[in-house]
């Protein structure tokens, strides 16, 4: 029995739950989650029904030594450690009315969005590290990230880049209409990097596909904004889609791009089933829920918010034009990428 199963056993001895749920209580891959719950299943030790998970009589018996401790995370801020003061939940009140009319997220872009309250809580631990003020650089705004940080009144400017036309557009439009410091623009990755945004900002925010070579491209690009030691960085990363090889990689990456990390929150940004409008819209085409054979009924997918801060002259690892393929958008570790 190795950590994972562990972690999946001593969850199951509290009963009965869906396996989005056990899904939830783990930290390997997707594969990893579910290579182990085949080997449970087929030691007899855990049944999986109608996407319910349970302990078999087996199974409680190889799990007797296993202690169910009981609800570890904080029940009122989704586990995060963070919850929003009377500023910021001022500020998510009226970012829930700028984002009503929002274009729904579309699969040809990968596109899903962290919840409302995510976002302003994302924002809120900016602040809490004086990275809201300045002048900040986002790489890809499916959250809408840009909108929440502009309430606060703090931020002197905000650039936008997304491939989206219909988010660039959106950004602008409310822009205008709030007189926010905002600049939405239409940039594809894969192109060189535009002269007049490099080494002008102090803050990058970006939330790249989690491929090596996408990874590599995301950072590299928000990397090249930063105006030198001392600017930050945050993206999100998840263990579902990303090794501790993968894990290892990046870090090894932030190091030669001068960057050290000062902070993972664990499962810090949510992303929420939220119908027609988010993700799951299309969860049939992703593997895992292929895979699993259950509809999605919980909101598993979460990922890690890493902040990194310039510790040497920032060092883009790509610089120029590079055209990518679908190797950049999927891996053998993709399973939560629709195909």
């Amino acid at each position: 029995m190795d950590r994972l199963e562990r972690q999946m056993l001593q969850t199951l001895k509290a009963g009965p739950l869906s396996v989005y749920r056990l899904l939830d209580a783990q930290d390997g891959t997707l594969p990893e989650f579910f290579t182990r719950l085949q080997a449970l299943q087929q030691r007899g030790w855990v049944a999986v029904e109608d996407g319910q998970a349970r302990l078999t009589p087996a199974g409680a018996q190889a799990a007797a030594a296993l202690v169910n401790a009981g609800p570890l995370r904080c029940p009122h801020c989704e586990g995060t450690g963070y919850t929003l003061s009377p500023f910021f939940q001022k500020v998510l009140a009226a970012y829930r009315e700028l984002i009503a009319a929002r274009p729904p997220a579309i699969e040809r872009y990968d596109q899903g969005y962290i919840s409302p309250e995510g976002v302003v809580r994302r924002v809120a631990f900016l602040y809490e590290r004086a990275d809201l003020y300045g002048d900040l650089f986002i790489v890809g705004d499916d959250d809408l990230l840009s909108l929440a940080a502009a309430l606060t009144g703090l931020p002197r400017r905000i650039v936008v880049v997304d491939i989206d036309e219909r988010l660039v557009a959106f950004i602008n439009r409310v822009a205008r209409e709030r007189g926010f410091p905002i600049e939405a623009a239409v940039y594809d990755v894969q192109q060189a990097f535009p002269q007049r945004w490099q080494g002008q900002f102090d803050v990058f925010v970006t939330d790249p596909v989690e491929t090596i070579p996408g990874l590599e491209l995301f950072l590299s690009r928000a990397v090249s904004t930063l105006r030198g030691v001392g600017s930050a960085g945050y993206f999100g990363l998840t263990t579902l889609e990303a090794s501790r090889r993968k894990w290892y990689t990046i870090q090894r990456m932030l190091h030669q791009m001068g960057l050290v990390i000062t902070d993972i929150r664990r499962q810090f940004n949510v992303y929420p089933d939220e119908g027609e409008q988010n993700f799951f819209r299309y969860q049939e085409k992703l593997p895992i829920v292929q895979k699993l054979g259950a509809r999605v009924d919980y909101d598993w997918y979460k990922s890690a918010l890493y902040r990194v801060e310039a510790v040497e002259p920032p060092r883009p690892l790509v610089q120029g034009a590079r055209i990518i393929d679908e190797q950049v958008y999927k891996d053998d570790e993709s399973w939560a990428t629709p195909y």
